[in-house]
């Protein structure tokens, strides 16, 4: 019996624009040590998309480590954006490029790397790691 449950069963928590355009999730806040480099990283192991020619799952592990200049990603708007690509149609390659320009409009860091490892499929893995290097920061 499942009473009283109102998220169980339906298709997901976010939005179909949220869905449609990811970057609208992401969320920043102030860079709390503007003056100082130092790299974030986040590891989020249970990252799904589906492969646009099977519509078979591709499960990855997504890692983000970047320099940041005036903001810092939200951690809970980032894990919401990534579950944005739980049913979207999408090769590895374009998803990981795809995470990385996100992340670059929103926070223009000093510098960011995202990798994708892709779980084996077919009798293989796959891994894309895409980066930016953007400028040093300016007027502090």
């Amino acid at each position: 019996m499942t009473l009283g449950l109102s998220s169980l069963g339906n298709k997901s928590a976010l939005t179909e624009a949220q869905i449609t355009e990811p970057v609208q999730i992401l969320e920043a806040f102030d860079n709390p040590r503007p003056g100082r480099d130092y790299e974030v990283k986040f590891v989020f192991p249970e990252f799904t998309s589906i492969c646009p020619v099977t519509g078979q799952p591709d499960f990855a592990t997504i890692t983000l480590a970047y320099v940041p200049d005036r903001l810092c990603v939200e951690m809970k708007s980032l894990k919401l954006y990534y579950f944005a690509y739980r049913n979207k149609g999408i090769f590895y390659e374009a998803v990981v490029n795809t995470i990385l320009d996100d992340l670059v409009t929103v926070l223009k860091p000093q510098r960011m790397t995202v990798i994708g490892d892709f779980a084996v499929r077919g009798g293989t893995a796959g891994t894309v790691t895409v980066s930016y290097e953007g400028r040093k920061r300016t007027g502090l």
